[in-house]
């Protein structure tokens, strides 16, 4: 539907209307080239995690779990980290994997750890540019109409300010 309306768009107006609006395509083009990117970079991810205790990232598992049962506010804050720095959809398919995977038993048996990854993912996707792509998106439009915008680590020193506090109250909340 979205295509469907850019193409309408597209097809609709002038080129003078894009002009007076300074249309260009760089910024959705950087937006798709960084996701492009942070997709294919969590298929090894992926598959590291699921090599357990034993593989490379058994300090994350081991963060996670606690004699085999989840450790909810641990798998809510590595997964907004993690969504911090890649995005919400391939970091909530890490840490849904890394749970087991199976969306039944997490439904069900482990609801509290589906909405842990859940509200991570979600919520602490907006602590940098990259972590949510409305806010890359926003950072490269203002750019290309020449409005300074902070760096990367300026962004997210005000967004860690303001966010974790609430993060804080939220682990509290519901997930300890």
């Amino acid at each position: 539907i979205l295509l469907a309306l850019a193409g309408t768009s597209l097809a609709l107006t002038t080129k003078e209307c894009r002009k007076l609006n300074n249309f260009t395509w760089e910024p959705i083009l950087e937006v798709a080239k960084l996701f492009i990117g942070i997709f294919i970079s969590m298929i090894p991810a992926i598959a590291i995690l699921r090599a357990g205790t034993d593989g490379a990232l058994a300090g994350v598992i081991n963060m996670v779990f606690h004699e085999g049962q989840p450790v909810n506010a641990m798998f809510f804050w590595l997964t907004g980290i993690l969504s911090s720095f890649l995005d919400n959809a391939p970091t909530y398919l890490v840490f849904f994997n890394t749970a087991g995977g199976d969306a039944v038993h997490l439904m069900t048996d482990w609801t509290e750890t589906l909405s842990a990854i859940s509200a991570g993912a979600v919520f602490m996707g907006a602590v940098t540019y990259i972590g949510n792509a409305p806010n890359f998106m926003v950072r490269s439009i203002a750019e290309d109409q020449g409005v300074k915008m902070p760096s990367f680590f300026g962004y997210m020193l005000w967004s860690v300010g303001i966010l974790f506090p609430s993060f804080a109250l939220i682990t509290y909340l519901f997930f300890m």
